[in-house]
């Protein structure tokens, strides 16, 4: 007899209606692949997103769905050849697969060891669990697409948010300059987190309030947000800086703008290295709420409310 597990799905694109708590059967173990039950799930927009039907086109998928790309767990099992991880040990990932169906918010996850990686030591689960997709999307942006450097800048937009947040502590841990941008409220966060500078959205036209701490611009714009915010920062921009967005996708830009969307993708080696980081002290994360399975709607409607501080995390 199968396995069976507790997990939150959903038979259709739609509202958080649809969201249900059932009992389900526990994928079989397939080669190259390990069981881990999951402690803490990470909470993102993009798991709006998906549920409301708004990346079908982009992300194949097939129903039922459990939502979640987020997790931290423990070894049980493992496939054939799976010999990276031994049962027992520790292990966090960002659990995105090429077909969107079997996430995380739910008791196990059968997953390839080679998307895991193990977890930071010195974090609770709950912690653990908030770095996987927005340690990732801060890092393929900052790096690999931005090409940050020491001794260089970037504006963040969304700064507070759960990329925004893990971004600023990347940035610094590189000795970058930062300038983050949020509402008032957060200002105080962003500078605990290490911003150098903070700038509200509101009533205020970012790129001029960037220039006047940074008059020669930045030499990199990291956009969360998209919007009336990002239109008013390229005009901080230097010349030979770059824009890289993960909601925008370039329209309306000017085609001299070096740009680039990044859509995150797992990645164990780089989540070695923020474990790392996070086991330096150079990396926190703020766990704002916890919710159970049962609560798996309304931790989306929160999250899709883009007014969330840190993490929201799903304990099942």
């Amino acid at each position: 007899m199968a396995k069976q597990m507790n997990a939150a799905l959903y038979e259709k694109f739609g509202g958080s209606e649809n969201i249900k708590i059932g009992t389900i059967d526990v994928p079989e173990l397939q080669e190259g692949e390990v069981l881990v039950r999951i402690k803490a799930a990470g909470v993102n927009p993009v798991d709006y997103a998906v549920r409301e039907g708004y990346l079908k086109d982009f992300l194949p998928t097939r129903f039922p769905v459990i939502p979640g790309w987020d997790m931290a767990g423990v070894v049980e099992d493992r496939g054939f050849s799976a010999r990276r991880f031994s049962k027992g040990d520790e292990v966090y990932a960002y659990a995105r697969r090429p077909v969107v169906q079997d996430g995380t918010f739910a008791e196990y996850i059968v997953i390839p060891e080679t998307y895991l990686a193990k977890r930071p030591g010195n974090m609770s689960w709950e912690e653990a669990s908030g770095i996987p997709l927005v340690g990732l999307t801060a890092y393929q942006c900052l790096f690999d697409a931005g090409n940050l450097q020491e001794n260089q800048s970037v504006l963040i937009l969304g700064a507070s948010g759960g990329v925004g947040s893990m971004a600023i502590q990347l940035a610094k841990a590189k000795d970058a300059r930062v300038v983050g941008v949020a509402s008032e409220k957060n200002h105080a966060y962003m500078k605990e987190l290490g911003a150098d500078y903070t700038i509200t959205y509101q009533n205020t036209h970012v790129g001029e309030a960037v220039k006047e701490v940074l008059p020669d611009g930045v030499d990199l714009i990291f956009d969360c947000t998209a919007g009336e915010t990002l239109t008013q920062s390229l005009s901080a921009l230097k010349p030979s800086g770059k824009l890289v967005s993960i909601l925008s996708h370039g329209e309306g830009l000017d085609p001299q703008t070096q740009f680039e969307y990044v859509f995150v993708e797992p990645n164990a080696s780089q989540l070695d290295r923020l474990r790392e980081l996070a086991e330096a002290g150079k990396l926190q994360v703020h766990v704002s709420r916890t919710y159970t399975l049962d609560e798996t709607a309304e931790a989306l409607e929160q999250v899709h409310s883009l007014h969330t501080r840190g993490k929201l995390v799903i304990v099942p």
